[in-house]
């Protein structure tokens, strides 16, 4: 068998350049890295043992290798944009002389509406967490501050006591890349943050230090956490569908465009860098406005 080293070097390389020149988020490199460690198996598995070796034919097999794994048609088309960016990436530096993989068609991506809680939901879900237990207090705040902001969970896990600027009504996110941007934040988030401050935070720190706004005992907490909270709380409020942190970035979106808000402002508070990202959420405003008049339209 072929030894592999030299192509997991040429990966390292490239993953070398998506962090110090691109600047991508850890995590989307992280994606970039199981992908290619996967083409990488496979160039192993085929005893390819030189870039030269490998043609268009290569990489559509790959991907049938990987649909017959029983991925996803989506997380196919990913890994084929990780191979297309490394080759990319090998061609601009001189390490091969063509693009194999301009050749290569991209599988038809299956289209699919965000899942997006009724505005009654959400509100049993944000009046869920009860009492006046540190806990409570706690992911009463966090789960506002979802709703509020739209913001993605990582980037509240991470939030930092600096970035809330509550008396200006707006909080500091982080997103994608460590892009900043600014996003308002609600009198009703800004109560249960504000209560969060007075009393829990301390209480759950019990004398350690953190910059954190909901820190843990390493660090701060964990999106493993927040799910399993968004889950617990969902459960409580009967709320019966499959609920994420996500789900509350999707309604927060879609809950502003319904009651009039501008495509670009939403955009701007999602933190998307294409704006055709956010306008999804216009299509599940029409699909639900298509439901309705199902519903209740005597000839619909």
């Amino acid at each position: 068998m072929p030894d592999p080293t030299p192509f997991v070097g040429y990966v390292n390389q490239f993953l070398d350049y998506l962090v110090s020149e691109c600047g991508l988020a850890k995590n989307t490199v992280e994606s970039y890295r199981l992908d290619l460690t996967q083409f990488v198996l496979y160039l192993y598995e085929r005893e390819i043992d030189s870039l030269e070796k490998i043609t268009p034919d290569t990489i559509l097999l790959f991907m049938v290798r990987e649909r017959d794994r029983g991925r996803h048609v989506n997380s196919v088309a990913r890994s084929l944009v990780a191979v297309r960016m490394l080759f990319r990436f090998l061609w601009a530096e001189g390490i091969v002389k063509e693009n194999v993989t301009s050749a290569v068609d991209s599988p038809k991506l299956a289209k699919y509406l965000p899942e997006v809680m009724t505005e009654a939901e959400v509100q049993a879900l944000l009046s869920a967490p009860e009492g006046d237990k540190p806990r409570a207090v706690r992911d009463r705040a966090i789960l506002e501050l979802l709703y509020a902001t739209g913001a993605r969970v990582s980037e509240v896990c991470t939030m930092k006591l600096d970035a809330l600027h509550l008396d200006l009504g707006y909080v500091r996110c982080f997103g994608k890349g460590s892009k900043e941007r600014i996003v308002p934040v609600g009198k009703g988030a800004i109560k249960a943050i504000e209560d969060y401050l007075a009393s829990a935070r301390a209480a759950i720190l019990a004398g350690r230090e953190s910059p954190y706004l909901f820190p843990a005992r390493r660090g701060h907490l964990g999106r493993e956490a927040v799910w399993e909270l968004v889950r617990h709380y969902c459960l409580k409020a009967g709320i019966a569908r499959r609920v994420s942190p996500h789900t509350l970035r999707h309604s927060f979106a879609t809950h502003l465009l319904e009651h009039g808000a501008d495509l670009r402002a939403v955009q701007e508070m999602l933190g998307h860098a294409n704006i055709a990202t956010t306008q999804i959420y216009t299509h599940v405003d029409r699909s639900r406005l298509k439901a309705i008049h199902r519903q209740f339209h005597p000839r619909a």
